[in-house]
């Protein structure tokens, strides 16, 4: 086949593949860094609500690290779906328990329902997405007459 045949396209699929894994995880980093310093510095509604979007934005990185190739929003909503269905869990009180006995349980599950947390997992969602896909968009090649 020709260069520009489906062998050519293959190759460059896995770096780029890699190097979104590797951004993402960098953002994940830089996510848990940004809630530990809003802790640091604010208290109260500030910094739980900021804690909140920060928490979906994280899953929303651990996903681009699983999925690269999903779409950004496909990303978003699953981190948003994660999300709320762990808020929503918190109604049963299971996620209580194991926050009593366990601190990695208390980051993850949390421990009472807050409806507000709803929206902040949304606007965390949203703000995850629009930095994917505007990544998205300014890491695309520019389109030349030939790929027309």
């Amino acid at each position: 086949m020709t260069a520009g045949g489906p062998e050519a396209v293959v190759p460059r699929a896995v770096p780029t593949a890699l190097r979104a894994r590797a951004v993402a995880a960098g953002a994940a980093a830089l996510t848990v860094a940004a809630g530990l310093g809003v802790r640091a510095v604010a208290d109260g509604p500030v910094a739980k609500y900021a804690g909140d979007a920060l928490y979906t934005v994280l899953i929303c990185a651990l996903a681009t690290v699983i999925a690269p190739r999903a779409r950004p929003a496909v990303r978003a909503g699953a981190a948003l779906a994660f999300s709320w269905a762990v808020e929503l869990l918190q109604l049963t009180g299971v996620p209580a328990e194991l926050s009593r006995h366990s601190a990695v349980a208390r980051l993850v599950l949390g421990s009472s329902f807050n409806a507000p947390d709803l929206f902040w997992y949304a606007a965390g969602a949203g703000c995850a997405w629009a930095v994917a896909a505007l990544a998205t968009c300014s890491g695309s090649a520019p389109r030349t007459a030939a790929s027309r």
